[in-house]
């Protein structure tokens, strides 16, 4: 701890005397909200912090650090010019409030881009992450509802498999969730479908590829069967990634959707931000996109248009988390529309190619051709005491991140491994022999996998009191 390091009257500053008269903090500030005690802040030289949070970063695991094939999430190598791009202080020091032209320039053309690519009619870059895309997509579905007759309309099919967010989404808008469940090939159940469609159904919204990483061969009856019913189709854009420029949810019959800037399109993610969550629309339901909207107008100038009657409103603070636009920007440029479906095409690859390698040794849940990802299930291993967790904590002694466990919760012990394109042949081989190697050790020393990890920073821990009961202050 950096507490720990600390050594009184110890600086890392030295600021020049005071060259401007100086008041009393009580005339600045009201007595009220003053401090009774000096803040406890570590005293250190500025060596010390440096060494103190670059010993910190060693201890981190990130994709430059090592294979993060985390399902679901697709953790993929951020290139740098998208950094060295979003650093430049045209786009890093202007305030949102100023009229940059070239700001505005930046968002009205990948709107543009990501109508292109998903084959919407309208985008709105203000969400600031998927799920926050979902709670504005479900927004807009609600406003169209009511304008239109529907305000009976409240219920949200959600199928088995879906991210936990979708029904917590639904939850947020006061909308009751309706599961529909999966059949034995991971796709949705038709007929359970059909049941549960009626004249209360707002819409339904679907992950497609699946999270289970399986393409929805049915699509466009599930299209069919929604729409017929009254409803709208709602599409989770978290698995974009395998799809880019081979095919499109606006041509799938979906009406909404979000799209995860910080995972397809190349933003760095993970520890809680920054996200970017765009929402995009068919034309019937643009007018209801949040406000402001960037428009061109006939003079080849950019503004912000507050004239929306039928929007939904604001949903973030200005225009949404622009550095993260500007590496998703910098990202579809570089790569062109031939350079992203190959990016799609090689994550698909990569995937098929370590799941046939770990079914020599594992169980796949659906032995299919898989998308982006696929799901592993440990049930085997767990006759000897074995579980998911066990070998996914096992995992970081050698120096890979885990993938993610226990979900979709439709799949006991469940695995995903999603090693994006980002990954060689040679990495995805040295993988397959970790994992070789650590399904030999279920059964030859179980008790190893169960105490793992054993040569990380700390050993395990509990997550279920680190989550419940976090010790946040420093004692």
């Amino acid at each position: 701890m950096i507490f720990e390091r600390s050594v009184k009257n110890r600086f890392a500053y030295s600021l020049p005397e005071c060259d401007v008269p100086v008041r009393d903090i009580k005339e600045l500030i009201p007595v009220s909200l003053l401090r009774k005690n000096n803040a406890e802040l570590p005293e250190l030289g500025e060596a010390d912090v440096l060494r103190h949070f670059v010993g910190l970063s060693k201890k981190n695991h990130g994709v430059l650090s090592g294979f993060y094939p985390l399902g679901s999430c697709t953790m993929k190598y951020n290139p740098a010019i998208n950094e060295v791009v979003s650093s430049l202080p045209g786009f890093a020091d202007t305030h949102p409030l100023t009229d940059c032209q070239g700001s505005l320039r930046l968002m009205y053309e990948l709107q543009g881009m990501l109508v292109e690519i998903t084959g919407m009619d309208a985008f709105s870059l203000q969400p600031a992450a998927g799920a926050h895309g979902e709670h504005t997509g479900l927004m807009i579905i609600k406003a169209w509802h009511e304008k239109n007759g529907g305000a009976g309309r409240t219920k949200i099919l959600v199928p088995d498999s879906a991210h936990g967010t979708n029904p917590a989404s639904v939850s947020m808008m006061g909308m009751e969730t309706v599961e529909i469940k999966s059949d034995k090939n991971g796709n949705v159940d038709l007929d359970d479908l059909r049941t549960h469609v009626n004249e209360q159904t707002a819409g339904l919204m679907i992950t497609n590829p699946s999270t289970l990483g399986l393409f929805e061969v049915n699509v466009e009856e599930i299209a069919e069967i929604v729409h017929k019913a009254g409803g709208l189709l709602y599409y989770d854009g978290a698995n974009q990634n395998a799809i880019m420029g081979i095919s499109r949810p606006g041509d799938m019959g979906f009406d909404v959707m979000h799209l995860n800037l910080h995972k397809t399109f190349s933003a760095p993610h993970g520890g809680g931000g920054p996200g970017s969550g765009p929402v995009g629309v068919k034309k019937k339901l643009a007018a209801y996109l949040p406000r402001p909207a960037i428009v061109l107008d006939k003079d080849g100038g950019f503004r912000l248009n507050e004239d929306m009657p039928d929007s939904i409103g604001r949903v973030r603070s200005f225009y949404g988390n622009f550095s993260v636009m500007v590496r998703a920007y910098a990202y579809i440029l570089s790569m062109g529309a031939a350079g992203l479906k190959s990016a799609s095409e090689n994550a698909v690859l990569n995937a098929n190619y370590l799941m046939f390698k770990l079914k020599e040794f594992m169980k796949i849940e659906y032995d299919r051709i898989c998308m982006h990802e696929f799901v592993a299930t440990g049930t085997p291993q767990k006759r000897h005491g074995v579980s998911a967790l066990d070998i996914a904590k096992r995992m970081l002694d050698f120096g890979v991140h885990p993938p993610t466990v226990y979900f979709p919760l439709i799949v006991r012990e469940a695995m995903m491994f999603e090693p994006t394109e980002s990954e060689s042949m040679q990495t995805i081989d040295a993988f397959v022999e970790i994992m070789r190697g650590i399904i030999a050790e279920v059964e030859e020393d179980p008790e190893l996998l169960k105490t793992a990890p054993h040569n990380t920073a700390v050993g395990r821990l509990d997550d279920v009191k680190a989550a419940r009961k976090p010790v946040l202050t420093f004692k």
